[in-house]
Parts: structure tokens; sequence; C-alpha cells
């Protein structure tokens, strides 16, 4: 007998519930942020595995820390409540009392779903997960065993090509949840904060509201513009640069470094531009996205560190010289406001001139949102992106720089 405290069935709210009645293959919790998204995976697999319907469980973060920080021993997490499994961090796997075991996997690797089987998956902050095609079709195989097997993904959304691969697939069973759903498992304070800051613009309904928003009028770039340019290959770039947007404040609440990699082939007007990769981060200090631009232009083989200047001046170029003091370093200085200097940028990706190597979610949301009312915060990585692209492209009809 389940007492009723433990029983989840009794005080959930009806997106924390398996869908029922349904010939579903995946259940996809679109949730915004504290909606009760790990609550519900954690109590889904619990269930499932008290009553011997699974016994092996694929369970898959971002990350193999976010697996034992959140899946594995966080609050909501399966090593506690009722029917708690035992963590052995070693063999990276969780035991349940009746012998049903959970394998713990990142989403970064996703080869290591070749080989095992499971007749049960739960993966977390599927949007984030920086393979995700690739894990997909690895866990789809690697899901086979019992009578019906089953998988469950919990995320707050971003609309990236996975997702919306997801969402349209008729085996996949979508339940939303937002964070005001759960508000009676949150702190009051917090909850009220959220009351008091909330603007109805596309970033708020995805976060708290968990909607899945594709478009925002008056952007730059619309969604579909942006996954016409993505490539597999390209010819080997004969220039490479790492292009940085400095952060003006430091600490957790500051604005991001944007830092992005960016390579050029072609001749003439046959000249294409290829963004490489992504290592913007918030909360640096100014040494430290420093180091990391360093770091990226090595990995990527850039022969220049391109920085704008308009904040931070000699600092800037002082710090980059400090931490790479092999690679030349340039000043740009932005003559025009950001939504002019993205403007020719956006103008080259709708000529097909500009083309992203993989999936850069962060970047791309930024570029979807930008240049409409509902932007909120700052480009960090749109500027760098805009720098990137302007330097490498820049001619007698490219944008105006002024070098420094």
């Amino acid at each position: 007998m389940i007492a009723a405290i433990e029983d989840f069935r009794l005080w959930a709210h009806p997106a924390q519930l398996e869908p029922r009645g349904e010939d579903w293959r995946i259940w996809l919790l679109l949730g915004g942020r504290g909606s009760g998204k790990t609550r519900a995976g954690a109590e889904w697999v619990k269930e499932n595995v008290r009553a011997k319907r699974f016994g092996r469980i694929a369970l898959i973060a971002p990350t193999m820390h976010d697996v034992r920080e959140v899946i594995a021993e966080g609050p909501s997490g399966l090593c506690n409540g009722g029917y708690a499994a035992s963590f052995e961090a070693t063999r990276r796997r969780l035991v349940w009392p009746n012998g049903a075991v959970g394998y713990c996997y990142s989403a970064e690797d996703p080869e290591s779903l070749r080989g095992p089987q499971f007749d049960a998956a739960w993966g977390d902050e599927f949007a984030y997960w920086s393979e995700p095609e690739a894990m997909r079709r690895t866990l789809d195989h690697a899901v086979r065993l019992g009578k019906r097997p089953l998988q469950l993904l919990t995320t707050t959304p971003r609309p990236t090509k996975a997702l919306r691969s997801l969402v349209a697939d008729k085996s996949v069973v979508v339940r939303t949840a937002a964070t005001w759903t759960n508000a009676s498992n949150l702190a009051p304070g917090f909850v009220s904060a959220l009351r008091e800051n909330w603007t109805d613009a596309p970033h708020d309904r995805q976060e708290l509201l968990g909607e899945l928003i594709e478009t925002s009028e008056g952007a730059l770039w619309s969604r579909a513009d942006i996954e016409a340019t993505r490539i597999e290959a390209h010819p080997p770039p004969y220039r490479v640069i790492v292009a940085v947007d400095p952060p003006v404040s430091v600490g957790p609440r500051s604005d991001a470094c944007g830092i992005i990699a960016a390579g050029i082939f072609g001749e003439g007007a046959g000249r294409r531009v290829v963004v490489m990769g992504d290592r913007s981060a918030q909360g640096l200090s100014p040494e430290a996205w420093a180091r990391r631009a360093a770091e990226f232009a090595r990995d990527v083989g850039a022969e220049t560190i391109v920085a704008e200047a308009n904040n931070g001046g000699e600092l800037v170029r002082t710090m980059l010289r400090m931490a790479a003091p092999d690679i030349f370093v340039r000043l740009v200085h932005a003559r025009l406001d950001k939504r002019a200097r993205a403007a020719p940028v956006a103008a080259l990706y709708a000529q097909r001139k500009v083309f992203h190597a993989a999936e850069f979610a962060a970047l791309e949301d930024e570029m979807c949102f930008f240049g409409s009312s509902d932007f909120r915060g700052s480009p960090d990585r749109l500027d760098a992106l805009v720098w990137a692209v302007s330097v490498l492209m820049q001619g007698p009809d490219g944008p105006q720089l002024r070098m420094m």
C-alpha cells in the first residue's frame, strides 16, 4: 500500500501524469521553468519500475553532471522521495530494490548508446542537448525491449530543428506545463517576482508557459532562413577568425561575452562565410573571456581575433594579447547601431552567402528575435556573429567598419 503523501497521482497537476488512452511512443513534456518537469519524469520512472513494467531504463541529460545532479540526486530526482533508487556513481547507474536498473548517459556522446538495450528512457532538457538528432537516432534503436517500449522527454522548449521534428511526429504526444501551474510547490517570492516581471514576450512565453515559439514579427531572420543555410560539409576556409563582443560588466547578471568563430572560402562573387562555432559565455571576468577566446582561436586555427572596442578600448586589446600573444588581435569600432550593423549581414544570409556548419541554438534564438519589439536583453552572440561576417566579407560594398 502506497501512503497518500507518496502517491504522486493524488497531488500532481494533469500535465505531469502519463497520457492515457492514446497510442504514443514518446511523451514530450514541454514546461516552463519550475513547472515540475523533472518531478514528472522521476515519478513516471518510479511508478513503472515499482509496477515492474520497466526493468532497464536509459537516463539522459545534457551532460553527465546533469544526470547526477538533476535526474539522480536532485531534490526531485530518482534517489529522493518514495521508492528511491541507490546511485552507484562508479558504474554510472541507479538500482532499485526490485532489481530494476537505470543507466546514465550524457547527450554529448551519442555513440555510448550503441549496444545497450532498454524498455524505457527518460531524457531531460532535450532542447539543450548538444547533439539531439544523433542522440535521438541511437536512442530509438536502443529502446526496444518489452511489450511497449516508451520514452519520456522533458524540456523547457526552444525551437530547435530536433524539437520541431518531434512535435510534428505522429507517434509523439505533446503536453505543456506552465510555471504557474506548479506555483504551490515554488517559493512565494519567486512566483510573485515572475508575475511582476511578466511581459507576454516570446521569451517569457517560452520560458514560463512552455510554449514553442517559432518566429517574432519584425525580426531580421526567420527560422526557415537559418535552416536553409545549414550545411554538413564545405570547402576548407582559407581564412578563419574569432570575433568577440566583450561584456561591459562582470558578474552572474552581466551580459554574455559573445565569442563566434567563422571562416571564408571561395573567390570573388563566390565568396561564402561559414559559421564554425559559438563559445559565448556569461559571467566571465575579462581574464576568463580573453582566455576562452584565445583557446577557441587555437582550436579552430584562427589567424585573427576581432574584438569590438566601443567599451573597453585598449583594455580589450591588452587582455586578448596577454591571453593570445601568438595571435593577431584587431579592434573594431561600431559607427552604426546594432540593427543597422546587423541588417547587411541578414541580407547576406538571404543571398545564401553565409552558412552554419552546425545548429547553434542559443545564437539562432537571438537571430530570430532580434529586431522585433519582443527582443529582451543584449544580442551578445549576434553582435559577435555580425563582426565575424562583416570582417570576413568586407569589401567595397561591405558593412562600414572603422578599424583601430
